[in-house]
């Protein structure tokens, strides 16, 4: 056995690719996400699957998310903080506070939720530690127009990685961050009919195998504990990323 995983968002897209790639690598994974009927589908009666549904913004979800983990396999060598949402689109004047709040719940509290519920128990488990990964986007880089409330958290997922990999020293937990530019998704499925760039114009943009990520977080994950990816960014060869916008 591989170890203990535990995914979110992994109902579809990234999350559920990366949760196939870590069961076909043998571990037990733990499908966290809103939807039951869609964590089955990922899970597709995989024996070392648990579906076990969870708003990321919910603490009490959460920890039920890892007690439900913990009780199952007796540990958690594996996150992947893969929720979250695009929010509310346009400029800033013209996004509703809730809109922008709801945002940061789901992909930076979630994100915190999760990782506190993982060093609770990284840290008391034996053999001790684990790892945490973050999916933090281009978005952690450089900004679309019109994405605030995204971008923001998304930067912000960058210092949550960062202060988890400094806290974690002490206790054996590593924690990296794979920053991922079109991957094909349902989520970004506009984007290969046309994206509003930087200049205004709305152009088509490039994608790539969501599957490709999958392989990259399973070699994140697999790393000893003596080494870690601090950062991983994975794009479409061609988008609109390094260069002027």
């Amino acid at each position: 056995m591989s170890g203990v995983a535990v995914v979110t968002g992994a109902g579809s897209g990234i999350g559920r690719e990366v949760a196939r790639a870590l069961l076909d690598a043998g571990y037990r994974v733990a499908l966290a996400g809103r939807r039951a009927d869609a964590l089955a589908g990922t899970a597709d009666g995989a024996a070392d699957a648990l579906v076990q549904p969870t708003d990321v913004a919910d603490p009490t979800q959460v920890s039920a998310l890892f007690e439900a983990t913990t009780s199952r396999w007796g540990r958690v060598d594996v996150v992947f903080n893969n929720a979250g949402t695009f929010g509310p689109a346009g400029d800033p004047d013209d996004i509703p506070v809730e809109a922008w709040q709801q945002t940061v719940a789901v992909n930076l509290t979630g994100a915190f939720l999760c990782a506190r519920e993982a060093f609770r128990v990284m840290k008391h488990q034996d053999p001790r530690g684990g790892r945490i990964i973050n999916n933090g986007s281009i978005s952690a880089h450089a900004p679309r127009p019109g994405s605030a409330a995204y971008t923001a958290t998304k930067h912000a997922i960058t210092g949550l990685t960062k202060s988890l990999s400094l806290d974690g020293r002490p206790y054996d937990i590593a924690c990296g961050q794979i920053d991922i530019g079109n991957a094909a998704t349902e989520m970004t499925a506009g984007i290969a009919n046309g994206a509003r760039q930087a200049d205004g114009r709305v152009l088509p943009e490039p994608t790539f195998d969501a599957r490709h990520v999958a392989e990259a977080v399973r070699y994140m994950a697999g790393l000893p504990l003596s080494a870690n990816v601090q950062f991983m960014t994975v794009t479409a060869t061609t988008m609109p990323f390094i260069g002027r916008g």
